[in-house]
């Protein structure tokens, strides 16, 4: 939960809002093959964006909140004080500083990005913010978060599952960072036209039911979905048991 090196990356710029805090892995370099699924060859390759301080900006302009609806978000999630939540795909901040304020001083937070400016600004932004939450930024390989075994209780992306490549099996390996009853919230756009105009074709996005039968392979199951978001679906999975 989208996490910001080279191919084959993770993510790839949408350049609106809609990219949200996992816009993060929008600076790598795609290979033709990472997106074979949901891309052709000619759009495979993708460059950096020129200009961090503008692109952190659009991340953070105020008028997000108002699709985004982060403290809706974050109310259901449910988290409490003392939890450990990490947010893959941290990017500029965005829901990362919103969690520490959930988990309160007794909890944790991870903030993971492959781009390490992104995970710099972050930590300055909640420097910034005088949080006492214990938060802990890693910079994530395209195949892993790196985190440590059974150490969360919660795994967030926003507006990244549908940048992952073999995400199947990205989160059969992500599995073993979740605490006993531990939960994997994704937030993506609608393949369809609830998405609205996202600054990219939509035919790029992961429709609902196909994150559903992919985590299921992974081996997760839906327990709950949230419906408040109109442009994106909210879907939360817990570990089949064996």
């Amino acid at each position: 939960m989208i996490a910001c090196e080279t191919a084959p990356a993770l993510f790839r710029r949408h350049g609106q809002w809609a990219v949200t805090t996992l816009a993060v892995f929008v600076w790598l370099t795609l290979s033709a093959g990472a997106f074979a699924q949901h891309q052709p060859a000619d759009q495979s390759q993708h460059r950096r964006p020129s200009d961090i301080k503008e692109y952190i900006e659009s991340l953070e302009r105020p008028d997000r909140d108002r699709d985004q609806k982060p403290s809706q978000v974050v109310e259901a999630l449910a988290l409490k004080p003392g939890m450990a939540v990490a947010d893959l795909g941290a990017g500029s901040g965005y829901f990362t500083r919103r969690f520490t304020e959930a988990v309160a001083d007794s909890g944790k937070v991870y903030a993971i990005d492959v781009e390490q400016e992104l995970l710099t600004y972050a930590k300055e932004s909640l420097e910034h913010q005088h949080s006492p939450v214990t938060a802990e930024f890693i910079l994530a390989r395209p195949d892993s978060p790196k985190l440590p075994t059974e150490s969360v209780d919660l795994i967030f992306l926003c507006n990244v599952y549908h940048h992952l490549e073999d995400r199947s099996t990205y989160f059969s390996n992500v599995r073993s960072a979740l605490k006993s009853g531990g939960r994997v919230a994704i937030i993506d756009f609608y393949h369809d036209q609830r998405s609205g105009d996202v600054g990219f074709p939509r035919r790029h996005l992961v429709a609902r039911e196909t994150t559903i039968a992919e985590m299921t392979k992974a081996g997760f199951k839906l327990v709950k979905e949230h419906t408040f978001l109109e442009r994106q679906y909210f879907l939360e999975f817990v570990p089949i048991a064996p």
